[in-house]
């Protein structure tokens, strides 16, 4: 599973980029948020990517921050009626710490607004997310304490990817990581944040 993309920069559009890492060109589809945030074409570029899989093929959503990545994830994963399209444009209309501040304020009108969300949908959005936003779980930019420290740190990234991989929701899994790196400190190496994410 491709979880990031770090090459050059092939192609960029307001919901799509191309990047071209190995050779090979990664079609990525992005919302606006991080198509302003792209350097120019033909420049170095590192997205976080969410790897989707359907019957009828394979899609890549790209991020500027795995913040971003994971709770477009939580949207996906754990919001009836929320499919990839849309939340693509949840982030193209709201940046993630609006996006947070609207469902935790319970914000249906703001919500609304978003191209293709309907008020019932946003509805949706604050019963099933609300508690985890307010709470801290499942949402990126609200960490525990001690877990903001090296949070984009690569053993953190492999941590989180190993637990994902091992059956995890990426939402139950970010919960577990944070616990652990509140145990064991920023700077502990990915398999010990594994073992003490699952208990061992």
């Amino acid at each position: 599973m491709i979880t990031s993309l770090n090459g050059k920069l092939l192609e960029a559009g307001l919901l799509r980029a191309v990047i071209e890492c190995a050779g090979v060109g990664y079609e990525v589809a992005i919302p606006v948020s991080t198509a302003e945030r792209l350097p120019a074409v033909g420049q170095p570029v590192r997205l976080h990517i969410h790897h989707a899989f359907r019957e009828d093929g394979q899609s890549l959503y790209g991020f500027s921050s795995c913040e971003e990545r994971d709770f477009f994830r939580t949207l996906v994963e754990k919001v009836s009626g929320v499919g990839p399209k849309m939340a693509i444009n949840l982030f193209s209309r709201l940046s993630l710490p609006d996006l947070l501040e609207a469902i935790a304020r319970g914000d249906i009108n703001r919500l609304s607004e978003c191209p293709g969300i309907g008020k019932k949908t946003a509805e949706r959005l604050v019963v099933e997310l609300r508690d985890k936003v307010t709470s801290g779980i499942g949402s990126p930019v609200r960490p525990a304490p001690g877990a903001a420290v090296g949070s984009d740190s690569a053993a953190r990234q492999d941590a989180l990817d190993a637990l994902v991989a091992l059956g995890m929701k990426s939402a139950e899994a970010e919960k577990a990581l944070r616990a652990a790196v509140a145990k064991l400190g920023a700077s502990a190496p990915a398999d010990k944040l594994i073992r003490a994410a699952l208990g061992n």
